[in-house]
């Protein structure tokens, strides 16, 4: 326990199964720290006591010794703080922690706590990820566009009405693959968590948007949106995407003389969220699709959802708080999104 505060880390803040740490809110050293915290640091508490932030810092950090202790100088000055730190071990070892910093007052003086996670085994697997995702892409996109090539090529020159139709089924697919591979980088967007930062919207606005981009991409589609109560939602554009995929979904796959597809937005007399809801009179959505959403079961090879399009709706929705819910019946689907609402923003 430090003799430099009086008690040291309350009892609560000990016994964490995350490291925590107390900082000096001027110096930027640190004064106590859990156990958990020295684990994850490798030192004892009297190294780190002596230690100056650089000293436990990765040379090949963005963050120099500087940008640290401006951050607990904020946190000190009621601005908590977040980010990701790599740290060199006592053994050598370069980790990689996330760090959250906020002012904490124990007796009558004010310090910082940290509150710090080992994230490398995330980073790393989302590091391996983003790489296999973006060769998988690559390698679609090329390949996909070979066999389409040939395809029309062949369907130039076939003499034999069912050779031109083989080859137009090989384009078909070919195309298909197209979108898999571009729905595959929208997913990557999604989990990396690069679609920027959220703003507050009013969600009729974003609908419209949205549904004039459709208008022109299928003008034999009739749309139409309603908004029932104006409601405010924090969005970016994984909400665009998963609303774009949604809309798009109720044009594509209706094959009837008259199309229509039709956007709601109100509030849910059961929760108070922000409901969006994207009705389609096409045939319902197999199955198959909707079943391979529950990710609390296992599928065999056989019998999994062949397209990625609901994923893509259901992570968009759920990044940014919200939840994916689809009904079926007989000619209709009706997608709803639920996403917590908002107050507007001042004038």
């Amino acid at each position: 326990m430090s003799t430099q505060i009086a008690g040291g880390l309350p009892g609560t803040l000990r016994n964490l199964h995350t490291g925590v740490a107390l900082y000096h809110p001027g110096t930027g050293r640190i004064l106590d720290a859990n156990e958990r915290l020295l684990a994850l640091f490798g030192y004892s508490l009297d190294q780190l006591r002596s230690m100056s932030v650089d000293e436990y810092s990765a040379n090949t950090s963005s963050l120099s010794e500087s940008d640290i202790v401006s951050r607990i100088r904020a946190a000190a000055n009621d601005d908590p703080q977040k980010f990701r730190w790599r740290i060199k071990r006592a053994d050598g070892d370069l980790r990689w922690m996330q760090v959250s910093l906020s002012s904490i007052r124990l007796g009558d003086r004010q310090y910082v706590l940290a509150e710090v996670t080992d994230v490398t085994s995330n980073i790393y697997d989302n590091r391996r990820v983003r790489l296999l995702t973006r060769i998988l892409r690559h390698n679609l996109r090329n390949d996909t566009n070979v066999i389409s090539g040939y395809a029309d090529e062949i369907r130039s020159g076939a003499v034999e009405d069912s050779v031109r139709e083989y080859a137009e089924r090989i384009n078909d697919k070919a195309l298909e693959l197209g979108r898999l591979s571009e729905r595959v980088g929208q997913i990557e967007q999604v989990v990396s968590a690069d679609y920027g930062t959220p703003t507050r919207r009013r969600a009729s606005d974003v609908v419209h948007a949205v549904v004039e981009e459709k208008r022109r991409d299928y003008p034999r589609v009739t749309f139409t949106v309603e908004e029932h109560t104006e409601m405010w939602v924090r969005v970016d554009e994984a909400f665009r995407v998963g609303l774009a995929h949604a809309i798009e979904n109720g044009a594509v796959h209706n094959t009837g003389d008259d199309q229509h597809v039709e956007v709601c937005v109100d509030e849910s007399p059961n929760t108070g969220r922000t409901e969006v809801r994207i009705h389609d009179d096409g045939p319902p959505i197999p199955d198959i699709e909707v079943n391979a959403l529950d990710e609390s079961k296992s599928f065999s090879g056989t019998d999994h959802g062949s397209g990625v399009g609901l994923f893509v709706m259901k992570w968009c929705i759920e990044s940014l708080g919200g939840e994916l819910c689809i009904e079926r019946d007989s000619g209709n689907n009706v997608v709803s999104f639920y996403l917590p609402p908002k107050t507007p923003p001042e004038s």
